[in-house]
């Protein structure tokens, strides 16, 4: 995956959230805080949300916006966020969600790299245990 789709700063391992909702949230504000979208991306991933779960199974989500929010992206980009205690997500435990914001039909070929590492059963065992920023970014972008 291009290394210049994950900024450091969006990978946040320490986070907590009460629900599904507010992890949400905090994946479209690491986006925002890193300048890949505009507020508005964050309610269209809630959106999204609301209308398809985007829980892809072993304790992973991947929240991204709706086909009408493409206007709010101003770059594409991931964020990793890391939720140690986990977040119910309709009945399923969550403790990683990797925020996807991309232009133009990018998010399929995003999903199709996320799914193949994720897939990887050693990979992603790293990425829910991982306590360091550089253990995320060279799973994530090797």
């Amino acid at each position: 995956m291009r290394e210049d789709l994950l900024d450091p700063r969006a990978v946040l391992l320490h986070e907590s959230a009460p629900d599904r909702e507010s992890a949400v949230r905090r994946c479209g504000r690491a986006l925002l805080e890193v300048g890949a979208v505009t507020p508005a991306y964050g309610e269209a991933m809630l959106e999204r949300e609301r209308s398809l779960s985007t829980y892809v199974g072993e304790g992973v989500a991947i929240p991204h916006g709706t086909n009408a929010s493409k206007d709010d992206i101003l770059r594409d980009a991931l964020c990793f966020v890391r939720f140690p205690d986990g977040v119910d997500w309709d009945g399923e435990r969550v403790t990683v969600c990797v925020g996807i914001a991309a232009r133009d039909g990018g998010h399929v070929p995003l999903l199709a790299a996320l799914a193949e590492i994720l897939l990887d059963p050693e990979r992603a065992r790293t990425l829910r245990e991982a306590t360091e920023v550089a253990q995320v970014m060279k799973e994530l972008t090797s």
